[in-house]
């Protein structure tokens, strides 16, 4: 792994590949990410249009009456596509190194992290800073009560509810509750 040419990480860690995460490229997209960051976070709460229009410039999709409170967190922005009206509280972390996929009408808690990175097990591939991702999706109308936290590779179902502090390791059906670390299915929603 270690030959790969140094400007294919990126496409590699789109692709779900293991990738150099300190790839220059790659590096330089965080920064930049994180400087706009820094800018949507310190803006006043008396300039939602400035905020929005920061957040339209760095996500890949950001829909119509949705919202994000600050502070908010990602790694580079463009794998992060948010439906209308879908509400991100306080404290949200999205590490997007893969796509992150949110529904309409999604509301999510605070401190909330969607997790896309993962990492090898073999110790010398991550101390060589190889990682890799995968994506995660949630469903139109879905809840994310605060503190959840979502691990690479899930699916959330349209109108699950997840509940606060849960850890999401695996899919979670539509219309149902799941709690507790790992989460359970508690009960489906009639």
């Amino acid at each position: 792994m270690s030959d790969e040419p140094p400007h294919d990480q990126k496409r590699r860690m789109l692709a779900g590949e293991l990738y150099r995460a300190d790839d220059p490229e790659l590096i330089a997209e965080r920064r930049r990410c994180g400087l706009a960051l820094e800018r949507f976070n310190a803006i006043s709460a008396a300039d939602p249009e400035r905020r929005l229009a920061l957040l339209h410039g760095l996500l890949a999709e950001i829909g119509h009456d949705t919202l994000i409170e600050p502070p908010f967190r990602c790694d580079y922005g463009y794998n992060v596509h948010i439906g209308s009206r879908s509400f991100v509280n306080y404290g949200g972390i999205f590490l997007d190194v893969r796509a992150i996929e949110i529904g309409d009408e999604v509301l999510i808690g605070p401190n909330v992290q969607l997790l896309t990175a993962t990492h090898p097990l073999d110790a010398a591939q991550r101390r060589a800073w190889w990682e890799s991702g995968q994506p995660i999706a949630i469903g139109d109308g879905a809840w994310l009560g605060a503190g959840a936290l979502v691990l690479p590779g899930v699916q959330i179902g349209v109108e699950a509810v997840i509940g606060a502090g849960a850890v999401v390791t695996r899919d979670v059906e539509p219309r149902t509750v799941v709690a507790g670390n790992p989460a359970r299915m508690v009960r489906r929603i009639d």
